[in-house]
């Protein structure tokens, strides 16, 4: 993985970790250690999950950039559907608290694309290759 997917992801998971400690002190205190509980496994399925995603669509978009922006729209809308679905698998658990752990599942995914997106924001990543300096120039197949 490249220096600057690299630094994203950090970017991306650092402040989702941050939330999650947060949401699991807040839980713990409202809803005891059940509720501690759901929000570190919330937090750790956010940061899987988005993660997971985040990675390929980096592969994807080295390998087939024609369809980088639609397989961006599709991997969102499966990470969210994903996300719903681990949602009512576990709504009515006993190993942790559910309300916890819903809120936050979505703090969380609101950190993580919040926080990934100020991270591209400000990533100086170039979008078209520059010419190399110093050799030849490549010839176009024009004389003139």
């Amino acid at each position: 993985m490249p220096s600057n997917d690299v630094r994203i992801l950090l970017q991306a998971a650092v402040p989702t970790a941050a939330v999650g400690a947060v949401a699991a002190v807040v839980s713990g205190v409202v809803a005891g250690g059940k509720g501690a509980i759901g929000a570190v496994v919330a937090t750790l399925v956010v940061i899987l999950f988005m993660g997971i995603g985040f990675y390929i669509l980096q592969r994807t978009a080295k390998s087939l950039p024609h369809l980088f922006q639609a397989m961006g729209l599709m991997l969102y809308a499966a990470q969210i559907l994903l996300l719903f679905i681990f949602m009512a698998a576990f709504k009515n658990t006993t190993l942790f608290h559910p309300k916890a752990f819903a809120f936050t599942l979505v703090a969380g995914t609101l950190a993580w694309i919040a926080a990934q997106t100020r991270a591209h924001m400000k990533a100086k990543i170039l979008y078209v290759e520059p010419e190399p300096t110093g050799g030849k120039p490549e010839k176009s197949g024009h004389s003139s």
